[in-house]
């Protein structure tokens, strides 16, 4: 039985429908929203933004505010409380290693460089790769 489930998100509309999925999939688990913050760009613009911060977990969970606000928008539609949760470093392995304290992960099957056509060549990158490695099921949101 699926009690615990972790929904990666970004401001990609792809996350919105994860989390979605997972609301009506997994009624009874407890949901929780895990936003990773501080991934290198080609130019560094978070990374080098949080780097420079004085408090980086403040101004982490700054740069997650707009991503849990749509999640706890979205959650209310389904009259569900969630858990909300901010990583820092690269999403992959920051995923990978929070994943081993829940019973599923529920993700967009594409991010937000979906958006960025001078990233196009990572669509998927991340979902790919947290679904190869995971040591937990991952269902993947189209």
């Amino acid at each position: 039985m699926i009690e615990r489930v972790l929904v990666p998100m970004d401001s990609s509309e792809m996350a919105g429908k994860a989390l979605e999925y997972a609301l009506e999939a997994h009624s009874d688990a407890e949901i929780t929203v895990y936003h990773v913050v501080g991934a290198p760009t080609m130019m560094m613009g978070e990374a080098v933004g949080l780097a420079l911060a004085d408090d980086l977990e403040a101004e982490a969970e700054k740069h997650a505010d707009i991503v849990f606000e749509a999640a706890r928008d979205i959650a209310a539609e389904y009259d569900v409380e969630i858990e909300t949760e901010v990583g820092i470093g690269h999403p992959v392995r920051a995923i990978l290693e929070h994943a081993e304290d829940y019973d599923a992960i529920v993700m967009g099957s594409h991010g937000q460089h979906s958006e960025d056509i001078t990233r196009g060549y990572l669509v998927g990158n991340v979902a790919k790769e947290v679904f190869r490695r995971a040591p937990v099921p991952v269902t993947s949101v189209r």
